[in-house]
């Protein structure tokens, strides 16, 4: 079956962090997509920290990366413009739209504050993020997350500019910003959350609505114009809830991810039963939907490494959710994952279809991207199914936690706990042409702190299938 597989995944190339990465964000803004940030978060060491009575506090370090990426170095297409070191970095977003001609990037830091930081053009096409406004929150306390209200990088006319942030005493924050001079403004604050509140989201398509995650287990949705009671808690997570995101792509379309190793999908006009639920065996940190193929999910699933999912057929037909590719990693804790918005701009070429609502295609030119000195990455066809391949691991609450950002521990010494594997879905009955997608993803890890840049290229199945009966997302040859 060689060659009729769904994906192909290949490593593009392997960055030391030096400090443990948890966040990863490719650029969304036309222009500047090329552009890779990475954050990092680590404990100071405890020799650095004499006192052990608990009177001093622990230090979080973190640095921010910027890279730049090239398809035409193909041995490291990757390079470094900036380094910045700052208090940890617990999560960032890009805003997905200029604000007064620039580019801003979003950071929630363990000293409790949003920060924003401008990119600044240098000489040599090259690029430095300044810092332009900050905000403290809580200085007790660490900020979680944050999101913008731009997700889907169309805005109505007069909708205000707003982030949101979570925190570890289970508050959330709305923020304002002021589009001319980027400075940040507190709207409101309030209890969300028992325990830490390890995520919080807008609805890109009602930015008056947003959602959390909490320790709790519990999501839950908020009118900010009516503050005070959640307009919804679910208790259908087992553990806690740390990754929300909306759909970009289609209104009513959520997903969310949790300690407890599942990711559900939900129509939020009927939250009492998601439209599917896949099991990943890892928690699931981050979630984010492919820029353009709408029903491709990429999943961050901590010592699980990630995962590729397809979820056309849950949307469509409420049936369950293909998990397309999984990569695990030895000794590491997938955190950070995000798809690049690179090639996703051009226009394809005149003799290949275009729906919007499909799995899209994009045009010939896109560079192969001829990398690497290792193999592509094969296996045999996989499909979850509600199935769990192989032994679950038992994690209580308490070993969870243990692998939670604020209670970071050295796992260098647990050797090959964790095994290397990937498993692509095979389409063989799909083939029979030679179109090619390429999509580029970022992940990083904890205690291997590394950067993972990666392609994926995929047969455009969903096209190739056109009128011939097969069925993408079907296991059935």
């Amino acid at each position: 079956m060689a060659g009729s597989h769904a994906g192909t995944l290949r490593v593009l190339q392997v960055v030391d962090t030096e400090l443990t990465a948890d966040s990863v964000e490719w650029c969304p803004v036309e222009g500047y997509q090329h552009l890779l940030a990475c954050g990092t978060y680590q404990l100071r060491a405890p020799r650095d920290q004499p006192a052990l009575d608990g009177s001093e506090p622990q230090v979080r370090l973190g640095r921010l990366y910027l890279f730049s990426f090239s398809e035409h170095n193909t041995a490291k297409p990757l390079l470094e413009v900036q380094r910045r070191d700052s208090s940890a970095v617990l999560d960032m977003k890009w805003c997905h739209i200029p604000v007064s001609g620039h580019v801003l990037l979003g950071l929630a830091t363990a000293s409790g504050s949003i920060g924003l930081l401008r990119l600044m053009e240098c000489e040599n096409n090259s690029y430095t993020l300044q810092p332009i406004s900050s905000l403290g929150l809580d200085e007790n306390c660490l900020s979680l997350s944050m999101d913008w209200s731009t997700g889907k990088s169309v805005r109505a006319r007069e909708q205000p500019l707003k982030i949101i942030s979570s925190d570890s005493k289970g508050q959330l924050h709305l923020l304002m910003v002021n589009e001319g001079t980027a400075e940040l403004q507190l709207v409101a604050s309030w209890p969300a959350h028992h325990f830490e509140a390890w995520i919080a989201a807008f609805n890109y398509w009602q930015t008056e609505l947003v959602y959390s995650g909490g320790d709790d287990c519990l999501l839950r949705g908020w009118d900010t114009r009516m503050l005070g009671t959640p307009v919804f808690t679910s208790k259908r997570h087992s553990m806690g809830v740390c990754s929300i995101q909306s759909s970009p792509h289609q209104e009513h379309i959520l997903a969310t991810g949790s300690y407890d190793e599942h990711v559900l999908l939900w129509d939020t006009r009927n939250i009492r039963q998601p439209l599917a639920d896949v099991p990943v065996q890892g928690g699931v940190w981050r979630l984010k939907w492919h820029p353009v193929h709408h029903h491709l999910l990429l999943a961050a699933c901590m010592h699980n490494g990630f995962k590729i999912l397809n979820c056309q057929k849950a949307i469509e037909e409420m049936q369950d959710i293909t998990v397309l590719t999984s990569h695990k990693m030895p000794n590491s804790l997938v955190y950070g994952a995000d798809w690049s918005w690179l090639f996703h701009s051009m226009k394809p070429t005149p003799t290949w279809s275009f729906d919007q609502n499909d799995m899209g295609v994009k045009a010939a030119d896109h560079s192969s991207l001829k990398v690497t000195e290792e193999p592509p990455i094969h296996s045999q066809e996989q499909t979850m199914d509600r199935q769990v391949e192989g032994p679950a691991s038992a994690h209580t609450r308490a070993e969870l936690k243990a692998s939670l950002l604020p209670l970071t521990e050295d796992m260098k010494n647990s050797k090959d706990y964790y095994s290397s594997s990937v498993k692509t879905r095979d389409l063989s009955h799909c083939s029979g042409g030679q179109s090619f997608d390429n999509s580029l993803l970022a992940t990083c890890s904890f205690y291997d702190h590394v950067l993972h840049l990666w392609k994926w290229e995929t047969n455009q199945a969903r096209t190739l299938c056109s009128g011939t009966g097969c069925d993408l997302g079907s296991a059935d040859h």
